[in-house]
């Protein structure tokens, strides 16, 4: 495989991680996870092509694809902490990590 099909590969799988993400469904999900990471390694495989400016725009774009998931599971992962937190009967809570050393 090409590093172009490869990265191209990375996109649709991203897109498809997006469409999960939205629709919650966590068997596509991890479909497209595993699909991206294979697609991921046989771009890496493929060190020896020299970079082209397309091959710059599909890596460009794969990272804003990727970051666009990123702040999908950042704002999964918020929500899921505000309903604990209403459900722990303190909503207003801010959130603050446990742990064995606290800070003034």
């Amino acid at each position: 495989m090409k590093r172009r099909e490869a990265l191209v590969g990375v996109i649709e799988a991203l897109h498809g991680e997006i469409d999960a993400l939205k629709s919650n469904d966590i068997a596509r999900l991890e479909a497209a996870t595993a699909r991206k990471l294979r697609c991921i390694e046989d771009a890496a495989a493929c060190d020896h092509e020299e970079p082209t400016a397309e091959l710059n725009d599909l890596a460009r774009e794969a990272h804003r694809l990727n970051e666009t998931c990123r702040i999908y599971v950042n704002l999964m992962t918020a929500n899921v902490r505000r309903r604990l937190q209403v459900l722990a009967g303190s909503p207003n809570a801010p959130y603050r990590p446990t742990g064995a050393a606290a800070y003034a």
